[in-house]
């Protein structure tokens, strides 16, 4: 199935789920399809990172983030994505997708992210991200304030996270970044 009927599937499914804090674990069940797969049988690597925007949008949804988010006019990006995959998910397997918000630095708020057959993880990302409008980069600090929430005391984001974050940052849209492979 296409990622924009998923979408909404997991939309619609949202309003007749427990209601969730955006600080609690999201869990959206799945089957991999003909879509999902390469032809080695199993879900492509690309894929997964459409997968898991499914469980963040998950997350939104049932924690009322999504309905401040669309008042606001704020828009979610994704900074950077990185992933480890153990094994293979096959054509027809049923899986779990788990989405937890692990924290935030002074630019992104990021996510672990699971793929989960029979209580076993086959797949790990993790996930930063941002929220942009008209104006720019929205604040961490004026997204949990339009949320009225506070990061709990306990939720300290690893510090090599924040470090593969700066790390692997492009420059700002604002500066260049100049391609020069080809001469």
């Amino acid at each position: 199935m296409h990622m924009i009927f998923r979408i909404l599937m997991v939309y619609l499914n949202s309003k007749k789920a427990s209601k969730l804090s955006i600080f609690d674990t999201s869990s959206v069940k799945m089957r991999a399809t003909l879509t999902d797969i390469d032809f080695a049988g199993h879900i492509n690597n690309g894929m997964y990172f459409s997968i898991f925007d499914l469980g963040r949008f998950d997350l939104m949804f049932r924690s009322g983030v999504w309905d401040i988010m669309s008042k606001n006019k704020w828009v979610p990006v994704v900074q950077t994505e990185t992933i480890t995959f153990r094994k293979s998910v096959r054509l027809g397997t049923k899986f779990s997708q788990e989405t937890r918000l692990i924290g935030m630095d002074d630019k992104c708020i990021f996510f672990e992210q699971r793929i989960v057959v029979k209580g076993e993880i086959y797949a790990r990302a993790y996930i930063a991200t941002r929220m942009t409008s008209k104006k720019g980069a929205v604040s961490n600090e004026e997204i949990l304030a339009a949320v009225g929430l506070e990061l709990p005391a306990d939720m300290v984001l690893p510090e090599w996270l924040h470090q593969w974050r700066e790390d692997g940052a492009l420059p700002s849209t604002r500066k260049p970044a100049p391609h020069n492979w080809i001469r």
